[in-house]
């Protein structure tokens, strides 16, 4: 996901309304039709059904051992770790490095990781120490694996395909996550969850396969970033100096560290709560997929990436966390996961392309790996302390507080964005139906004196 307006002349300011916006696409799958894309697409069906599939066997598989959420939230803590501490040195790397090279070294880095849990678990020798080496190894190889991956598809697709790329690829990663946890809650009651490890190893086969396959003439031309001193202060400058980069960030910042932490509610709600088991945990990650790929599919379909959509999408993700922790039963605590996912996947997406269409291309890395630290990196900070309140006051406690961090963080950064770009927030009726918009405070002036 790489590629947008340059920024040589001082941008405009940024508002909830107005964002650098790629035309309309004609199709939802547009971009489906470049060859490099198409495989790379397909691919990475594969390759996330397995990763979902490791999600669900890895979390399960350290409650069983430990009996404890706080061990869950360390083993995702871990995983999130190094993009925490490295995950901007990985942004100036990949700004430097060839993008195809780059993601065959990583890839073939977490598949040997897999392979390597899945030998110890199935021999019976596992430990859970040894999760927590594969979670933080993981972790190492994604530092540069996602901002690789995030540019590489601008050069793939080109600016004019982007955001509905972008999109697809979150589709992609949603799609898998329906198969994925239901067919780890298949192997994990029948099998155990071993070969869940093993499947995701394997896997990692199509992904490889296809970055083989593509062909360099058809990739768009990207100029690399020099070897240089300062570039990391460079990118943070740049950041610093965009309001319409930085405070989508930090929003996703505070949704990802307190709003996120699935792995850890929802196990100890399938556990502690409902006492359903690995199936009904599959079966949660499963309907948020649902959702998820609801969300994913609309972003396709829309031509432009406005900052209001981001806060809505925000705001109503909290709330709705809020009213799940209190669900009084098994089922509508389980479908209230669909618009959860429909509602986070718009956060991810619409940040995201924001985030990407306003970059400049030679910045890109470094943007794209502070867009993921702050999202997936604040989880070492989120997940421990979410685990131990969810030990110490119960999931529904925890999983409230999150919601409720999540809706004052994006009600906040409304209000910030609003003033930024003088706007004000208006409320009308047009025709016979509540209308909610953001209106410059010049043209309120103007009517008012005519």
């Amino acid at each position: 996901m790489s590629s947008g307006p340059g920024a040589d002349s001082a941008p405009a300011p940024a508002t909830p309304d107005s964002l650098p916006a790629p035309p309309r696409k004609s199709s939802m799958f547009s971009s489906l039709r470049i060859r490099n894309y198409r495989l790379f697409f397909i691919g990475q069906v594969v390759s996330n059904t397995g990763t979902w599939m490791q999600r669900i066997a890895q979390d399960w598989l350290v409650l069983s051992l430990t009996g404890s959420s706080a061990a869950v939230g360390i083993t995702t803590a871990l995983q999130f770790l190094p993009m925490l501490l490295f995950g901007l040195y990985g942004g100036v790397l990949v700004d430097r490095l060839p993008k195809r090279p780059t993601l065959l070294v990583t890839q073939s880095a977490m598949a040997l990781t897999g392979l390597a849990l899945a030998f110890l678990t199935i021999s019976g020798h596992v430990q859970v120490w040894h999760v927590y080496v594969a979670a933080f190894a993981v972790g190492l190889a994604t530092v540069v694996d996602n901002p690789a991956r995030q540019s590489f598809v601008s050069e793939m697709v080109g600016p004019e395909q982007l955001q509905n790329a972008v999109s697809l690829n979150s589709a992609n990663f949603q799609s898998a996550r329906l198969v994925g946890p239901a067919v780890a809650g298949v192997m994990i009651t029948g099998v155990g969850t071993g070969w869940a490890f093993l499947f995701n190893g394997l896997s990692f086969v199509a992904p490889l396969a296809s970055l083989l396959l593509m062909r360099n003439r058809d990739l768009k031309a990207v100029q690399r970033a020099p070897r240089g001193k300062g570039q990391l202060r460079e990118g943070l400058r740049y950041v610093a100096g965009r309001p319409d980069l930085i405070w989508p960030i930090v929003l996703v910042g505070f949704i990802g560290t307190f709003g996120f932490n699935f792995p850890v509610w929802l196990s100890a709600y399938a556990d502690d709560i409902f006492h359903a088991g690995a199936g009904a945990y599959s079966l949660f990650n499963t309907l948020m997929a649902v959702g998820s790929l609801i969300g994913a599919l609309l972003a396709a379909r829309r031509g432009t990436t406005r900052l209001r959509v981001l806060i809505a999408a925000a705001a109503a993700f909290g709330l709705l966390e809020v009213v799940a922790a209190v669900a009084p039963s098994y089922w509508l605590f389980a479908l209230l996961m669909i618009p959860i996912g429909i509602f986070g996947l718009t956060v991810n997406v619409t940040a995201n392309t924001a985030v990407q269409m306003g970059t400049d291309p030679a910045m890109r890395g470094r943007v794209m790996a502070l867009f993921m630290m702050v999202f997936m990196g604040g989880t070492p900070v989120g997940a421990p302390i979410v685990g131990w309140i969810t030990d110490a006051y119960g999931p529904r406690v925890s999983f409230a507080l999150g919601g409720v961090i999540a809706a004052l963080a994006a009600a906040t950064i409304g209000v910030i964005l609003a003033r930024i770009g003088d706007l004000r927030l208006s409320f009308d009726w047009n025709h016979g139906h509540p209308s909610v918009a953001f209106v410059p405070r010049e043209r309120e002036q103007l009517a008012t004196a005519a």
